[in-house]
């Protein structure tokens, strides 16, 4: 039950702000509440507050004691929702699928599928040596097994 009113009162707060998106969202048996938020243009500080005192403000600690952690998803953790592709086009993905790893630029990320590219060196068809290729792959969400943005220095 208490699960259920947090869980309504998360909808709300999103609802106010519909660049944000629920990544995660856990109550432990202690009735610690951990929600983890993302956004299309990112997530602010004030985002997390806002969120978090949406919660907070509707509920009464005199009947149920919790904490309550708001947080964005990290720039190193994996993408788990289609939107995070979406706002990450154009960025260096490192992506697992079933036993392969593959890393390229996200070309597109649409409602089923990302593409990816990448240039690879592969030996000449005809002859010695090496050439350098373009290379795309469609990957379908439901084969990715991780996804993660590369950090570029």
């Amino acid at each position: 039950m208490f699960e259920e009113k947090v869980a309504v009162l998360l909808d709300e707060a999103l609802e106010e702000n519909q660049a944000l998106f629920l990544i995660d969202f856990k109550v432990t048996p202690d009735n610690k509440i951990t929600v983890t938020i993302d956004g299309d243009n990112g997530v602010s500080v004030q985002d997390c507050m806002n969120v978090s005192r949406h919660i907070e403000h509707s509920l009464d600690r005199e009947e149920t004691d919790f904490a309550l952690e708001v947080s964005s998803a990290g720039a190193t953790a994996p993408l788990q929702h289609q939107r995070q592709f979406k706002k990450n086009l154009g960025r260096r993905l490192q992506v697992r699928t079933n036993g392969e790893k593959i890393e390229g630029m996200l070309e597109s990320a649409d409602d089923t599928a990302i593409i990816l590219s990448w240039k690879a060196r592969e030996p000449k068809p005809i002859g010695k040596g090496k050439v350098t290729v373009e290379k795309k792959q469609t990957i379908a969400y439901q084969d990715i097994e991780e996804a993660k943005v590369k950090i570029v220095f």
